[in-house]
């Protein structure tokens, strides 16, 4: 058996049982070893696609034949045991950035994301958690968003891969066209579903876009048991792990079904923290592609798991009716954190998210620029609402089991809105800058200001009209051997920055957030600090603004 592909590009290869099981999902499993021409081993999980086959994929950047054989939890199925063949892989011509430089890993400086290649990668990603669902329609809709965010300068989508949030299992708002994606007696999983899915997850991959896979939401897991969850991800590393995506274990992972009580929860919480460990230690030992493996939190990544080892990145859910300072403050709490890794905001203010107040483009954009500057600009996820949920004029999503409605604006009009227009214009902007050189620049002697840690109470004074402001900087961050500096301050006063240790002298450029057009900036620099004092307005009509300070020698 030969087969080719190019570099980094997946191959599928099928084989045909020689037997037939009664539950082949769970009574065989297939494994395939691959040798490289370098002689690297990497043993990929095959997965059942129905009746009598089985598939596995496999990719490389390494040029040249890989040979393979396979291995059967029945060595007596000569359809599926000690089958032999080789790939053969050759160069990749194309401009596909997954293709060219390779999947996502982390960078060596333990802060950032690069391609497999080692080429910077900057996180932009989109939520669309109900994104493989029947009411984003195949092929027109889904080919419409992955397009639009495209232009827009995503680069990362985030989905789940069946078991949605803000549903109970088998809801009818989580049909594909295909049915759902497990069987209604959990003996299987629904192979149709899953190669309907395929269609969605292989078009995000051809567009350059990175698909970052959640499994399930938490509370799935006692819901159909740890043994089918942990089929649920064996059979998604081994029908997507060649591909060049990012492993997300659960959404939300250790927060409860919704309408258990409060001691109920309080157990609900421990047990999805344990058993949840255990299923990411599995991602992890399946993991054959090395691909980047992280859990979406209620709060922090850190805190969801029992083994802060077993994670490659920090994800962390900042919140959708927090203010700016607690966005801040949560990415100085990542960035000090041990042991390091890069921290991603993977939950942030969706905008136009009904709620008191309803979320604005400006309030997006002020998370983004906050959490992801103050936390080193390893990159940010977006949200709007009507995508996330898939909201059609027809059907829209409607309540939460809790009884919430997060709105109804439908998802052709969601993403429209100028939030992620303002916020793909920023990735453009931070091409031009060193910045997966980025690290905060801390502030000596800048006061505390009140903003309380519980984000309950954050939402009650919010509620009543509170909004913490900041004459200062809400984040800076410092790149290029300390020459080149990034403000952000989201009120059009005059602030002090500390620049000890930045090299000078330095030319400043004020950058509207929204346009990303530049003007001259003036400022006293009086030994390390520098007084400056933003423009009035943006073109949006807001008061926040970035200022660059670059050496004179390199600003034309």
């Amino acid at each position: 058996m030969t087969l080719s592909t190019h570099q980094n590009k997946a191959v599928e290869i099928r084989f045909q049982s020689g037997a037939a099981y009664p539950e082949p999902f769970r009574d065989v499993q297939l494994d395939v070893v691959f040798v490289s021409p370098g002689q690297r081993i990497l043993e990929v999980p095959a997965f059942w696609r129905g009746g009598d086959t089985w598939c596995v994929r496999y990719s490389s950047a390494e040029p040249g034949v890989h040979r393979f054989t396979t291995r059967c939890s029945d060595a007596g199925n000569a359809g599926l045991h000690d089958q032999t063949g080789v790939v053969e892989v050759t160069a990749y011509e194309g401009d596909n950035p997954l293709y060219r430089h390779g999947g996502i890993r982390v960078a060596e400086d333990r802060r950032h994301f690069c391609h497999t290649d080692g080429t910077p990668f900057f996180w932009l990603g989109d939520t669309w958690w109900m994104g493989l669902c029947g009411r984003l329609s195949w092929p027109d809709d889904f080919q419409a968003l992955a397009r639009n965010r495209k232009e827009r300068g995503f680069n990362l989508i985030q989905l789940v891969a069946g078991l949605y949030p803000d549903m109970p299992l088998f809801d009818e708002r989580g049909l594909s066209e295909s049915g759902f994606s497990w069987e209604p007696d959990l003996g299987r999983i629904n192979t149709a579903f899953f190669d309907e899915a395929d269609q969605r997850i292989f078009h995000l991959v051809e567009q350059g876009l990175v698909p970052c896979i959640l499994g399930a939401w938490g509370y799935y897991l006692p819901m159909i048991g740890l043994d089918n969850m942990q089929r649920h991800w064996r059979h998604l590393i081994a029908r997507w792990g060649a591909l060049p995506v990012v492993w997300v274990a659960a959404g939300e992972q250790t927060m409860p079904w919704y309408l258990e009580g409060p001691l109920q929860k309080d157990a609900s919480r421990a047990r999805l923290r344990t058993e949840w460990t255990e299923v990411i230690r599995q991602i992890r030992r399946h993991n054959a592609f090395d691909r980047l493996i992280s859990t979406h939190p209620v709060t922090s990544a850190r805190e969801s798991v029992t083994d802060v080892g077993l994670l490659d990145f920090e994800m962390q859910q900042t919140g959708h009716g927090q203010p700016t300072l607690h966005h801040a403050r949560r990415a100085q709490d990542g960035w000090n954190a041990e042991p390091r890794m890069p921290v991603i905001s993977g939950e942030s203010r969706y905008e136009a998210l009904d709620i008191h107040p309803t979320v604005t483009a400006r309030d997006a954009r002020e998370a983004f620029w906050a959490h992801a500057l103050g936390s080193g600009l390893a990159g940010h996820t977006y949200g709007a609402n009507g995508i996330w949920q898939v909201n059609t004029g027809q059907r829209p999503f409607g309540p939460s089991p809790s009884g919430s409605c997060w709105g109804n604006l439908p998802w052709p009009q969601a993403m429209q809105l100028p939030g992620a227009r303002h916020i793909g214009l920023a990735r453009s902007f931070l091409a031009t800058l060193p910045w997966h050189g980025f690290a905060p620049l801390p502030q000596p002697g800048r006061r505390e200001r009140f903003l309380p840690r519980s984000t309950r109470l954050q939402r009650l004074l919010l509620k009543f009209g509170w909004r913490p402001t900041s004459p200062d900087p809400i984040a800076v961050g410092v790149a290029d051997a300390r020459s080149t500096v990034l403000a952000y301050t989201i009120e059009n006063r005059a602030f002090t920055l500390d620049l000890r240790g930045v090299a000078e002298p330095l030319k400043g450029r004020w950058v509207d957030p929204t346009s990303f057009e530049t003007l001259p900036a003036d400022f006293v620099l009086r030994g390390t600090c520098l007084k400056a004092t933003p423009p009035a307005r943006n073109a949006a009509g807001d008061g926040d603004w970035l200022l660059l300070l670059q050496p004179v020698s390199e600003v034309s």
